[in-house]
This record gives C-alpha cells, sequence and structure tokens, in this order.
C-alpha cells in the first residue's frame, strides 16, 4: 500500500499537526520526485482573532524548536514571536526567585496561535496561519470546511471516503487525523472498526489579559511567572507576557471556574497585577482539552492520527511534539507505505519514545507536586535555587530541572537525569532539614 504519482492525501485539522505534516509530505515527495495531491480541511481562519482563529494553546515554543525548524528551512519571522522569555519568575507562599534562562539555547518565546485575542484590532499573523502560508507554498490546498463524515470505499482499496458539513466529499489515499481534542472530530471514528483509541484527557483553563505593553514591562517584563501554590487539583500555574497581553495558564486535573477563583485570589497573585486591575475577568478566555495520556493504536490501513490526537508531550511543549510526530508519520507516507503495518514499523517508535518519555515526566511533576505541597520543601527548594542563582559560575542543577520542568525546553527523560544527582538531593534535604528545626 503506497503513495504514488498523483495520490490524494486529506488532513483533517490545520494546526500545527496537519500544517508541518502537509509541509514535510510535500517537501519529502519532491525529493523523491512524486507529485501529491495534499487537501488540508480546517474550518478555522487562522488569520482573524478571537475563537475562529485560536486553537486554545498557551502559545509556547523553545529555542531549540525554534533552531530546529530553521534546519528545515522553517523560519519564524520576528514578529510571530511576540516576547521572548530570558527567565521565569517562581512564586511561592515562601516568597520568590528570579530564574535565568541557563543557555541561549533554553530561552523560550511567546507566540499567538491565531491572530490575537477577541477585541484584538492590530493585525497579525499567528503561528498557526504562519505555517498554514508555508504549508500552502509547498502546494497543500486549504479547504475551509469540517469533515463530519469518513467512511472506507472497499470497490477502491478500501480508499478513506470524507464528506464535509457543506456535503461535499472526495476519496483520498490517505487520511491524516490532526483535529485536536477540542472539536467532535475524533467521534466520527468510534464508529469505524479501527484500533484507535483516543487519547485520555483531562480541561485545562487559559484566559487572556489585555494590559498593554507599557505596563507589562512594569509588571511583568521578559519573565514568564510560574506559582507553585498548594492548591488541590493544580499542577502548574504561569502568566506568559505576550505583545500587549497577558496570557494566564492552569494546568492540573479537573480545573473548573471555582479553582481559578481561588488561585486568582490567592496573595501570590494579584501582586503581578497593576492595583485595582480585575483580573476576574479577561478579554477572552477558553478551557481547552489537553491530552494526558497518548492515543491507542494511532494508526490503521490508509489513516494515522497525529498531534493531539494521536501522541503528544505531556502539558509541554506540544508544538514541538507535533513537529517530531508529523514529520515521523510524512517520512512513512514516503519511504516506507502507508499500511497498518508500515506505520507500526515506522511510524510507531517515534510515538513510543514520546510516551516513554512522557512516563518520566509524570514522575517528575509527582515529585514536583510533593514538594508544592509541603511548606518546608518549597521552602528548601527556595533556598537552594537562590543558592544556585547567586553563583557566578558553575552547575546550576536544580535551576535548569526546574527550568527544564516549567518550560518544556528539554526532554523529560534529560530532567529526569539531572534530577538523579546526588548533589541535588543532598543540598534539598539538607534544606529541608533545616526548614523543619
Amino acid at each position: 500500500m503506497q503513495l504514488d504519482d498523483n495520490s490524494k492525501v486529506a488532513v483533517m485539522g490545520g494546526g500545527p499537526a496537519g500544517a508541518f505534516f502537509a509541509y514535510f509530505l510535500l517537501e519529502l515527495a519532491e525529493r523523491v520526485g512524486m507529485e501529491l495531491n495534499v487537501d488540508v480541511y480546517d474550518p478555522k481562519d487562522f488569520m482573524k482573532n478571537a475563537p475562529s482563529g485560536c486553537n486554545m494553546c498557551g502559545g509556547i515554543i523553545s529555542e531549540s524548536l525554534v533552531q530546529s525548524l530553521a534546519t528545515e528551512g522553517i523560519n519564524l519571522p520576528p514578529p510571530i514571536v511576540q516576547r521572548g522569555i530570558e527567565a521565569y519568575e517562581l512564586h511561592m507562599d515562601v516568597g520568590d526567585v528570579r530564574i535565568e534562562a541557563p543557555n541561549l539555547e533554553q530561552r523560550i518565546g511567546a507566540v499567538f496561535r491565531g491572530a490575537g485575542p477577541r477585541g484584538d484590532e492590530k493585525t497579525k499573523t499567528g503561528f498557526d496561519g504562519h505555517l498554514q502560508k508555508l504549508a500552502e507554498g509547498r502546494g497543500a490546498k486549504w479547504i475551509s470546511e469540517r469533515i463530519t463524515q469518513v467512511s472506507r470505499n472497499e470497490d477502491e482499496a478500501g480508499k478513506i471516503i470524507v464528506q464535509t458539513k457543506n456535503d461535499n466529499s472526495g476519496i483520498y489515499d490517505l487520511l491524516v487525523v490532526a483535529c485536536g481534542l477540542n472539536t467532535s472530530g475524533l467521534k466520527i471514528f468510534e464508529t469505524m472498526d479501527l484500533p484507535y483509541k483516543a487519547p485520555a484527557s483531562t480541561k485545562t483553563f487559559i484566559r487572556e489579559y489585555r494590559l498593554g505593553e507599557d505596563v507589562i514591562e512594569q509588571t511583568l517584563g521578559n519573565a514568564m511567572h510560574v506559582f507553585l501554590l498548594d492548591i488541590p487539583h493544580v499542577e502548574f500555574a504561569a502568566l506568559i507576557p505576550k505583545g500587549d497581553y497577558v496570557t494566564f495558564c492552569m494546568l492540573g486535573s479537573s480545573i473548573n471556574q471555582e479553582i481559578v477563583k481561588t488561585f486568582l485570589d490567592a496573595p501570590e497573585v494579584r501582586p503581578c497585577f497593576p492595583k485595582g486591575f480585575p483580573i476576574d475577568k479577561g478579554d477572552c478566555q477558553c478551557m481547552p482539552r489537553l491530552s494526558t495520556r497518548g492515543a491507542k493504536t494511532p494508526y490503521a490501513d490508509r489513516i494515522v492520527f497525529i498531534g493531539d490526537a494521536g501522541v503528544t508531550r505531556l502539558y509541554k511543549d506540544g508544538i514541538g511534539a507535533a513537529y517530531k510526530i508529523a514529520k515521523a508519520a510524512a517520512t512513512t507516507a514516503i519511504f516506507h507505505g502507508i499500511s497498518r503495518n508500515d506505520f507500526h514499523t515506522h511510524f510507531r517508535p517515534a510515538c513510543r519514545k514520546l510516551l516513554i518519555d512522557n512516563a518520566l515526566g509524570r514522575l517528575v511533576f509527582f515529585v514536583t507536586g510533593q514538594i508544592q505541597s509541603y511548606r518546608f520543601a518549597r521552602a528548601a527548594m527556595r533556598r537552594a535555587v537562590i543558592r544556585e542563582q547567586k553563583l557566578g559560575k558553575g552547575p546550576r542543577w536544580m535551576s535548569s530541572v526546574l527550568w527544564d520542568t516549567f518550560t518544556g525546553s528539554a526532554p523529560y527523560l534529560e530532567i529526569f537525569i539531572r534530577a538523579l544527582r546526588p548533589s541535588v538531593w543532598m543540598r534539598l534535604i539538607s534544606y529541608c532539614a533545616a526548614a523543619l528545626i
């Protein structure tokens, strides 16, 4: 089961995973002298602001991802990155501490996925819109419709029939599902005889506040503000400056409005905003679902699931994971084939590598959660970080572990190995003992 000249490929979802796949598939096809017809179906217009152009994401990219994309010929113009993040401020009830980026390669950037939040009058191209233009430049055709039905045409070797909300249809050699978890798209496949099982997920919270660049510079600067507070169900919360806006992100289990209010009312959070600013209301907000466990068997004959619909990274660097998995799927389709066995042999290893890394990530976040739950542990961690930040030279192991855990700048395997260093634990244990005395 192979792609050949004039094969037709449908991509369901035009976010980073779908756009990356279309881009790499057409690039690789050109290398081997193959002409393909690629249709990307997505009802969203990424050149618009507010929900009609947003894919509901905090919008963080790492410097390492920017460099990896550059080697692929994918360059991000300066306007795409709304603000470079060079440090983060860690806020706890025991005090605050500033952690500088360990090195230039571990800086991160804040981007808008669409053209900006609701009410934003400035014309801008978001990250997803930029990828769309690149994929179209390779030859992909964007179709502003939602796929509502998928079936097989058994008369044509099981090719895929897709039908849209407007009753348009097409027959394709390969269907790539990159619709994410925040649409009803994955329900289409529940009635098909597929080994696929959708990822487990949890609800999160994102809100945009318009403060203006001058106010942001005075209050938050070029730092991401991270909060480790002992609030049930909250794994991670941060304020991310972007141009005129600040993005508030909260990750955890079963996040609801009551938890959000409890968090925003915390005395560690209020000082990050201008005095008297109404933080109970934002310019734009959503409660998207976030993958917590990868999909089971994200492939079948002529079908492959990527991005959040397949396997992605736990909590952080979803865009980086979309890049890696999309490229692995495109490489498999061009050089190996599009049968279930082809994807199992050549695409599954990339998914498995990410799943193993996520397992270590759950362990890292478990340890972070334990520290978050005990005041003496929070005080000890703060003391250890302050000591490292005062050092002019030398390794800053605790600081680098925290930076990469909260920013997604490194695989969880690297974070886990660094966290196992005896010097890290000896210092942390000694500071814990001092805090308990």
